[in-house]
């Protein structure tokens, strides 16, 4: 098994640098290739019970390298950026670190990576704003995978799509992404009536142990997303969002059980998260949304926004958008997995 995890590793570092973070992707490069077993961290790593990739194994590992050095591990943060280190420099460091921390970082390899990406924000944006023009109704909003609510708040920011502008100028939150191909329906009117989460882990984003938890996925070169997403948790800690823990499937049968409200448009929403459920799990989904769909109205309208990979394009997310009575199902774009750019129709 450990090859096929130390394959996972050197395939994660690849995924890094494309995504722009060639410092995650050395961390992630030299775990696959140095990492041994005689530690409780390397021998719980090499002998992983699961699969690597849909667990985001190397993730967990280099977010808790991370949470060490924020925490002021010094061999961490005279490695980490700003500092600039060789390849050498660097698993010296990450040597003493399992050495001196062991317990804590093979502790951290428990919860999956929740980094929240606040940019997807102007992917579920765009959708919105469709459902939003079609209807003309106030929106009951729902996430599952929500893990911190950052994306719940998505109407309180400030974008720059590409030339355009949208929401308050004066918001902390700043979404900037590149936006190619035509623009979704910016003037449409948007309310947002209400707003709910599920997560099987949620997070608090008024605890400060629980933000650093979610900052600690978020990879220490990318100064710009690290500072962006530190001033969604404030707001959203302001706005007392809320995330419920519950199991996805169970969530969304529950919630979408009975029919919707008239005059109000329910949509559910999610974004890179769909790949890390069982299939069991998504069929309940698919099951639970086909019957709300059946007896959703004109008045009543149901939608499902989904930002999410398939086997279309490997380093870009499809954003699709389901909505019902009409029944109908578009891909209204793809969007860069961390929300750099979006692609529109």
């Amino acid at each position: 098994m450990s090859d096929r995890i130390r394959d996972d590793f050197q395939r994660q570092a690849l995924a890094c640098e494309a995504l722009g973070s060639p410092f995650t992707s050395r961390v992630c490069r030299l775990l696959g290739e140095r990492l041994n077993g005689t530690s409780r961290f390397g021998a719980r790593v090499l002998g992983w019970q699961g699969r690597p990739d849909s667990d985001a194994l190397p993730l967990r590992a280099a977010g808790g390298f991370h949470a060490l050095k924020r925490r002021g591990v010094s061999e961490l943060v005279a490695a980490y950026p700003p500092n600039e280190v060789d390849d050498g420099a660097l698993w010296r460091a990450l040597e003493a670190a399992i050495a001196g921390h062991d317990d804590f970082l093979t502790g951290f390899l428990d919860s999956a990576p929740q980094t929240n990406e606040v940019s997807r924000s102007s992917a579920i944006l765009g959708a919105v704003l469709h459902i939003a023009k079609r209807t003309g109704l106030p929106l009951d909003v729902y996430e599952i995978g929500a893990s911190a609510g950052l994306n719940l708040g998505f109407d309180a920011y400030a974008y720059e799509l590409g030339s355009a502008r949208w929401g308050d100028a004066a918001s902390p939150v700043k979404i900037v992404s590149e936006w190619q191909g035509a623009l979704p329906p910016l003037d449409a009117e948007l309310h947002v009536a209400s707003r709910k989460g599920s997560d099987l882990n949620p997070l608090d984003a008024s605890d400060e142990g629980q933000r650093e938890r979610l900052l600690s996925y978020i990879w220490p070169d990318q100064t710009a997303r690290l500072a962006r997403i530190e001033a969604a948790l404030r707001e959203t800690a302001h706005m007392g969002v809320k995330v419920e823990r519950a199991d996805a499937a169970e969530w969304v049968e529950r919630e979408f059980a009975a029919p919707g409200v008239e005059s109000r448009a329910r949509v559910l929403m999610h974004t890179i998260m769909w790949q890390y459920m069982p299939r069991e799990t998504q069929a309940r989904i698919e099951t639970a949304m086909e019957r709300a769909g059946a007896v959703a109205t004109k008045d009543a309208p149901l939608a499902w926004i989904s930002v999410e990979a398939d086997a279309k394009d490997a380093m870009s997310a499809c954003v699709r958008l389901r909505m019902w009575p009409e029944g109908t199902d578009e891909e209204l774009g793809r969007a860069d997995f961390h929300g750099r750019w979006v692609r529109w129709g």
